[in-house]
Formats: C-alpha cells, structure tokens, sequence
C-alpha cells in the first residue's frame, strides 16, 4: 500500500466536504472533496492530485462495460443524497439484470442446411449428447424449436423451419416465428441462398436486427475438390466462393452483406470461431457478457476475454458485499457478505468453462480423456467454495494490510465512519480479482492440453 501526495500537501479544510466513490477501472476506492484533489484508498494507490479525472475514468470504463451515462449519475447522486446502502441497491440490481438476461438467437434455412448442426456446435455438443438439436436430411423443424445452453439457460438458439413451403408461406413467416423476440439471426444455407433466404433477410432488415449469412459445410466442398484430384489454394478457392456469395446477395437488395464460410463437424470445424468473435463483436452490454460466456472455453483468446469482462464485475461485487457485510470475519475489523463472494467464485468458473460438464464436452471435442484435463484443475479453488474457504482466502497474507487503510481513513471526517464499508471493498476487490487470475491460468492450462498444437485452435487449420 502506498501513500504519496502529489499535490505537495493535503489540508484538513480540504477534506471537510468528502464525496466517495468506487473506481471500476482502477478497483480502488475512490474518496475526493476537491475539484482538483481526491484521495485513492486501495491496492497500491496513494493520494493523487488526479482531479475530475476519477469521475470522467469511472463513467467511460463503467459505460464501455454495464452502466450507462445515465446509471452513472444516478448512482453518483444516490451516493450523495442517500449514501452507500442506495448505492448497493442500484448495483445489486445491475448484478441481477446481468445474471437475468436473456439472449435468443434465431437461425433459419432450408431442410440438410445445417441448423441443427450449428446450433449443437454453438452449444458444445455432439449430436448424440443430451440435449441436442435433432439431425436429419428432412426438414426436421416443423414449429419453432428452442434449445438452451446446458449452461446458460438465458442462452436460447431457436430453430426455425424452412420458408416458403405450404405450411409456412412467407406471408405468414414473419409473424409466426415471431420475427421480433430474437436478438439477431443466421440465414444458413449449404449451398446458393435463395429467393427466399432473401425475402427473410429483408424483413429482418426491417426490423432493425443484425442478421448472418452462414453458408455450411464447406469441408464437403473442399473434400469434394481434393477427391476430383484438384491442386488448390484453399484460401483462394474459399475467398472466391465469398466473392460470388457477396455479389449474389448484393444484386438482389442486401447491401454490404456478412457472410461466412463455415463447417461444424470435427476435426477441422472451419472458420467457427471467426463467426463467433464477429458474434461477440456486434452485441453491446450485457448481450455482449451473455454470450461470450455461455461459449466453451476453447481457445487462449476467449479465455483471455472472458477474463476482461468477469474483471468488470468486481468492483461491483465488492461493494455489494461491503455494503451488505452481514458477517464479520475473523481476525479482521470489518464484515462482508459471504454469500455474495462464494457465488462469485462459482460463476467465474462457470464462466470459464472448469465445471465438470464444461470439462466433459471440451475433452469430447478435442478426443481425450477427459481425466487428462482434470489433472490441470487440481486445485482448491476446483474442489468446495463455501463460506469457511472464503474465509481463509481473506485473512491469509498477502492482502492490502488493514491497519494501513484504517489509519489513513480514521483520519478523514465522515468517512472515517465508513471505514468497515472502505476496507471491505479493498480486501474483496484483491480477493475476486487473484481468485479470477487463478481460475483463468488453470482455464489456459486446460486449453494448451486440449489444444497442443497451437493454443489459438488448432482444429482451425486444414491441411490441403
């Protein structure tokens, strides 16, 4: 813990009117009184002359993540009329909306497209687990059909069946599949995209929503090449086929179309996980966290991004426990609320893909013994996370000494009061945030296992 001023000096008059806030970006807690001075009591931050930089910090990292302009404020002027018990009830309630919300993604084509096949791949499963969507070469969607994530029940893929048959003309299209509950939608086709495939782009484009064009299983039409005893490029023959795709939707009224060229089976599963970035990419907010996290840890970079937005949520977690800090802990002066932060720990490795379930279908798609990824997770943050494990985890060394922060914060008026709330949110900020980096190293290990060819995703890559 450090304690410098850059100012030169610090006065009491300064700090007769305190204003208090919790950083998010920096995870430190935040108190001020002075347009042009705050004092930052946290992991390694001292006294800064940082000024109307800490409001402005807060809003762009908060904004960029969960809270808009808007939320901010509110949570700023509920500070400061109501104090941090109102503070903790507009951020617990953020907490739920994220835990809460809901994703329904919609995807359409015609009968052997591939739906089926996409959906169980965007869940981790093959066709024969439990729970997947039904394969056939017949239209095997004759209503709309939703499938969950076996994880993320607020994960919802909707498999819609073909348009423009008699049972679903597409005057009737729209408002039978209920075109406006989905959050976007995949137009897949396994060979040209039809008149049809259009008539649904469109109205989609009325709509507002995002919409993707997935042309499947292009590993058949390689395959087919390579059996014709062709020589190829297949980065040439792949940007060709994108090309006429492109140009095909374009002189028919889809301008500027998005279109990708994929297959799901193993081993190669082309270009999946381009799709899915572009998926992540285009969704803002909590629809964003939504998604990233229900997909399976199967690569170094999702990991990492996971990581960024599970670090997101800590200063939120850590002023709902210290605000809520119903039970004391021993050997320190302060209470924290348990519950929240064994939940936390639970869902960070939910999020990451370490649960046995999770585990279970990585092994399965990469072909191992699924004993070999578990010998990486050997770890006590893999066994029970009760109350009593958290517990320990506070009090052993290494965490920001408390004395310190209490001694800097007894001193200041008003929130010398508040000093149980201060120290809380410091040690549970540096708890959540080295259990997270724990978790996350253990996630990688598990990847490079899975993976060792090329922690990237190495079933990416063809060899033609």
């Amino acid at each position: 813990f450090s304690l410098t001023c850059q100012a030169g000096w610090l006065s009491e008059t300064r700090l007769r009117h305190q204003w208090w806030l919790l950083d998010p970006y920096t995870g430190c807690t935040v108190l001020g009184s002075h347009p042009t001075l705050v004092v930052v009591a946290g992991p390694g931050r001292g006294l800064h002359n940082t000024g109307q930089r800490s409001r402005d910090t807060m809003a762009s990292s908060s904004e960029s993540a969960y809270f808009s302009q808007q939320e901010i404020n509110e949570l700023q002027t509920s500070y400061e009329q109501e104090g941090l018990s109102k503070c903790a009830i507009l951020i617990t309630k953020k907490l739920n909306d994220i835990k809460n919300a809901k994703l329904n993604i919609a995807v359409t084509g015609d009968s052997g497209a591939g739906k089926s096949t996409f959906i169980n791949a965007m869940r981790g499963l093959r066709g024969c687990d439990e729970g997947a969507a039904k394969i056939g070469v017949n239209e095997t969607t004759m209503e709309r059909t939703p499938y969950k994530h076996p994880d993320f029940p607020n994960v919802c893929f909707w498999d819609l069946p073909g348009v423009g048959t008699t049972k679903f003309p597409m005057k009737d299209y729209v408002s039978k599949m209920e075109f406006t509950t989905y959050d976007f939608f995949i137009i897949i086709s396994h060979n040209r995209f039809t008149e049809n495939d259009v008539k649904v782009a469109k109205e989609i484009q009325n709509l507002g929503k995002k919409f993707y064009f997935v042309r499947s299983q292009i590993d058949n039409d390689l395959r087919s090449l390579e059996l014709q005893g062709n020589v190829f490029n297949r980065e040439a023959v792949l940007e060709e086929m994108m090309q006429k795709i492109s140009c095909g939707l374009t002189e028919v009224g889809i301008s500027t179309p998005i279109i990708f060229l994929i297959s799901c089976l193993p081993p190669e599963k082309i270009n999946l996980d381009t799709l899915k970035q572009a998926l992540i990419d285009n969704l803002n907010g909590i629809k964003r966290d939504v998604l990233l996290m229900s997909l399976a840890s199967t690569t170094v970079k999702i990991v990492e991004q996971k990581r960024a937005q599970l670090k997101k949520r800590i200063w939120m977690l850590a002023t709902a426990s210290a605000a809520v800090g119903l039970m004391p802990v021993p050997g320190l002066s302060f209470g924290v609320n348990l519950d929240i932060l064994v939940c936390a720990i639970l869902d960070f490795r939910k999020s990451l893909g370490l649960d046995d379930a999770s585990l279970q279908r990585l092994a399965n798609e990469a072909k191992k013994p699924v004993e070999d990824l578990k010998a990486e997770v050997r770890n006590p943050l893999m066994g029970e996370i009760n109350p009593e494990l958290v517990t320990k985890m506070l009090t052993r060394s290494g965490f920001v000494p408390l004395s310190v922060v209490q001694e800097i914060l007894k001193c200041i008026p008003f929130i010398g009061s508040m000093v149980g709330a201060s120290s809380s949110f410091a040690i549970t900020s540096k708890l959540l945030t080295d259990v997270l980096d724990e978790l996350v190293e253990i996630a990688q290990r598990v990847v490079t296992v899975a993976f060792p060819t090329d922690p990237s995703h190495p079933q990416q890559r063809l060899r033609y």
